[in-house]
């Protein structure tokens, strides 16, 4: 059953990147002036891809873009979505056979999980921190207030110690390492 849903899950993005990159091509194809607009692989492709694209295009043009960019951005939107569903799909089964395993152990297996769990947590909270910082999304915003509260005991201390290095801040590299530390050193005390 899990190597059905994974297979499935990897089919369906390869079914979906199949798709943006044909309407991409032959978006660019149209523009470049390689194909007749009017032809019928366009008129097709264009009937598939429209109610797709029309959204993002809106969506392009409210930010300040070019709506002629929508099925590259669509073919990156599939990439990045289909490697997050891969890797959702694969996350949940390692943990439904992890949760298997923990039904049947002791209790000293369910400590070494949980602290596992908790290192996992601040790592994915300092991972997310970093990627909404390059994106300008405001540490302030509602859904980030969990993220800043589990990142601030750790990168705080660190920004104090560390020396500026221009416009590059180093904390959250050096607070993944040292939670990475500190996790192998406190599961390897409990084994």
């Amino acid at each position: 059953m899990a190597e059905l849903a994974s297979a499935l899950a990897r089919w369906l993005v390869v079914a979906a990147l199949g798709y943006a990159a044909v309407v991409a091509i032959t978006h660019w194809a149209v523009r470049d002036r390689r194909l007749n607009p009017f032809g019928a692989w366009p008129r097709f492709v264009r009937r598939i891809s429209d109610p797709v694209l029309r959204p993002l295009e809106r969506r392009i043009v409210r930010a300040g873009g070019m709506p002629q960019s929508a099925p590259w951005w669509l073919f990156g939107l599939v990439v990045v979505g289909g490697l997050l569903l891969v890797s959702g799909v694969n996350w949940a089964i390692g943990f439904a056979y992890e949760l298997r395993m923990l039904s049947g152990a002791g209790p000293r297996v369910w400590l070494i999980e949980l602290v596992s769990w908790t290192f996992r947590i601040l790592m994915f909270a300092l991972l997310v921190r970093v990627i909404a910082s390059w994106f300008g999304i405001s540490p302030y915003r509602k859904w980030m207030r969990p993220v800043v509260f589990l990142t601030d005991w750790i990168l705080g201390p660190l920004r104090r110690i560390l020396p500026p290095f221009g416009p590059l801040d180093l904390s959250p590299l050096v607070a993944y390492f040292l939670l990475w530390v500190a996790r192998q050193l406190v599961i390897g005390a409990l084994v």
